[in-house]
């Protein structure tokens, strides 16, 4: 039960009990210079409700959201068209109120909409058994690892150069107390160098790791990168842009083991960086080894459709040392809006998105590689983003692209020292042909 202290005499016992004489001796163990007493804190008085308000607004028109302004930036969270019904529907109380079905059998629906949303990851990525999601891209990437790491005896770990340099991060991260070796394989004309991969590639090597595209937006040889790690004996997970999918050749029919990657394109906004979700799908061969849980559609005693939780590999649900991932929840709201935007478009309208991503990002690539100072880093293909090397002070230009109500493009200085006169420009099927404009107005007014 618990005991609440009203009067003045009641907080002196509950003090007493402790073995304390007053509130002060509780804080004795923080310095007393970083301490305030509360008649230093100069707090102002109580605003009204209608002041609050206003002042909230005020400060909110300050915020310079995609919106209002003409979004560039890429790098993996995309400024895409979310059609009105994903958010509709996902925020229905029975979907945003629901957490975790741990009684299938009081969750049908909530199973349902897992059940789905696997088939749809493997009809995207060719795979033949998707999870039930993950927290976002980096971290399925991390766990992809592991599942490697956990099938054989190999140590070495292979990541791409181009890989994004924050999944990068996640995977040593991922890896620290775990004994073996990341190397990385160097890129080479904006994709990962074949002759490199090669060298690095042996009989010590538990997997290969890709993106495509790349952190620098190109499109990799991927059936030639599946090649050389499985001629080496390794595993090949492929870390993908979900929605380049439409256009480009699925992670399985390329020869990868596992596909992977975040699903922000599908159906969920920017939002400052989440939340997102991951997904994670596999070759058969590798079900079992499948980080989180799986949804599986069976019938009841009475033969009707039914849907359960067939595979639970989690923390939560066996001994922790017999868990493939300590994975405490799987994002399934920001996965919902995933499956509602893929069934809401269809195959022909994903397609439609992705050839509309692929015609304005190239309509944009040829107008700014026309300016004077403006190079292509690569002439490597493309999907909806590319890298500019551009002839003018970064800070300049960043302050060209605020003026024109511009978010982005990403300087890629901050990620490396050869990168300072670099730009990822991502340009999706929202850019207008006015909005492309103004970025190339930016580019030479800077």
């Amino acid at each position: 039960m618990q005991y609440v202290a009203n009067t003045e005499a009641d907080k002196l016992e509950m003090l007493r009990t402790i073995g304390v004489k007053s509130f002060e001796d509780l804080l004795s163990g923080i310095p007393s210079g970083l301490r305030v007493a509360p008649s230093g804190l100069k707090l102002p008085a109580g605003m009204s409700e209608m002041e609050l308000l206003g002042d909230l607004k005020k400060r909110g028109q300050r915020n310079q959201h995609a919106d209002r302004n003409a979004c560039f930036l890429g790098a993996g969270v995309y400024d895409h068209y979310i059609p009105a019904i994903v958010g509709h529907l996902a925020t229905r109380g029975e979907f945003i109120t629901a957490y975790t079905p741990y009684q299938g059998e009081a969750s049908q629906g909530t199973l349902q909409a897992i059940y789905e949303y696997q088939t749809m990851i493997c009809l995207l990525t060719g795979m033949d058994v998707s999870n039930a999601s993950m927290y976002d891209g980096a971290t399925s990437v991390a766990e992809a690892v592991l599942l490697a790491l956990r099938g054989s005896d190999r140590k070495k770990v292979v990541l791409s150069e181009l890989l994004h340099p924050e999944t990068i991060q996640t995977v040593r991260t991922y890896l620290t107390d775990i004994p073996c070796e990341i190397v990385l394989a160097p890129h080479q004309g904006g994709k990962t160098g074949l002759d490199s991969l090669k060298k690095l590639t042996d009989s010590s090597t538990a997997c290969v790791v890709y993106q495509n595209p790349n952190f620098l937006g190109y499109v990799e040889d991927t059936a030639d990168l599946s090649a050389v790690a499985s001629a080496a004996g390794a595993l090949v997970i492929a870390c993908v842009n979900p929605l380049s999918l439409s256009i480009l050749a699925s992670p399985g029919e390329t020869g990868a083991d596992v596909a992977v990657g975040d699903g922000q394109p599908l159906g969920n906004p920017p939002a400052f960086g989440g939340p997102h979700f991951g997904f994670f799908a596999v070759k058969e061969a590798h079900m079992r080894k499948l980080p989180g849980r799986i949804s599986g559609m069976t019938q009841d005693k009475e033969g009707k459709r039914a849907f359960v939780l067939t595979l639970q590999a989690r923390e939560q649900h066996i001994r922790r040392e017999k868990a493939t991932s300590n994975i405490c929840t799987n994002h399934m709201l920001c996965a919902l809006k995933g499956l509602i935007f893929l069934a809401t478009l269809g195959p022909n309208g994903f397609k439609r998105m992705g050839e509309l991503n692929v015609q304005q990002s190239h309509k944009a690539f040829d107008k700014l590689t026309k300016l004077p100072g403006v190079k292509p880093l690569s002439g490597a293909a493309f999907f909806n983003e590319f890298t500019l090397t551009i002839d003018k002070d970064p800070k300049a230009l960043a302050k060209a692209f605020e003026a024109e109500r511009l978010i982005g493009p990403l300087h890629l200085g901050r990620f490396r020292k050869d990168w300072q006169n670099a730009h990822l420009i991502a340009v999706t099927e929202q850019r207008t042909d006015e909005e492309i404009d103004r970025l190339a107005d930016a580019i030479r007014k800077a």
